[in-house]
């Protein structure tokens, strides 16, 4: 299984293309112009890749500025938890409060909650709901190949806001403890922005985390 990450938009987010075999997952999709858009589109036709399944670790505009496309180009919908809906649905609301155009995403396809898995190639991962940035966070664990894919949870060196509606820092601290920690110092992390980390680092570095930053 292979990961590639794209940073796209003012945002500076992280887009996933996950792929085992010829089939792909395609994991936030912040593509904010034609040409990053493009740039999607020329890595999964460069490497035969067809999309499997569209998926959301949450609804934040800077996650999502690509799901018209992608859902067109595809000819299916993204897969979200239930609690983030709202925010696709005010997605221009979000643009216009940032400053930035947004296209309006079509409506999910699917929900996914605690404990779903979602195959593709011959890989497996579990779903981990993980609120507290937004209440709809999720989380894509892979046991096989130790990564966890945690969108704006936990960053290298930071953690998630909790400031946006419906955000909760002791509920985003709880998701970290009780979902992220658990899963082994080795197993490593894919954020939603920034470079890529494992839980043993966050773990003894992580100010948030070793109580060196006074929550």
């Amino acid at each position: 299984m292979k990961i590639h990450r794209f940073t796209f938009n003012p945002f500076q987010t992280n887009c996933y293309i996950c792929h085992d075999g010829d089939e792909a997952v395609l994991i936030d999709p912040s593509c904010h112009t034609r040409a990053e858009q493009q740039a999607v589109v020329d890595y999964l036709e460069r490497n035969g890749l067809r999309l499997r399944h569209l998926l959301l670790t949450h609804g934040h505009i800077d996650h999502i500025f690509g799901c018209r496309f992608f859902s067109e180009y595809a000819g299916k919908g993204f897969w979200m938890h239930r609690a983030d809906v709202p925010f696709l649905e005010q997605a221009e609301a979000q643009g216009q409060f940032f400053g930035v155009p947004v296209e309006a995403p079509p409506p999910p396809e699917g929900f996914l909650d605690e404990g779903d898995t979602i195959t593709f190639g011959q890989t497996t991962w579990t779903v981990l709901h993980t609120p507290g940035h937004s209440p709809g966070s999720i989380s894509f664990y892979d046991e096989k190949h130790k990564l966890v894919i945690v969108g704006d949870v936990l960053f290298q060196g930071s953690i998630g806001r909790t400031d946006l509606p419906g955000g909760s820092l002791p509920v985003l601290m709880q998701s970290i403890f009780q979902k992220l920690v658990p899963l082994g110092d080795d197993t490593r992390v894919y954020p939603g922005h920034g470079p890529e980390t494992t839980i043993g680092r966050e773990r003894r570095h992580n100010p948030f985390l070793t109580g060196a930053f006074p929550l």
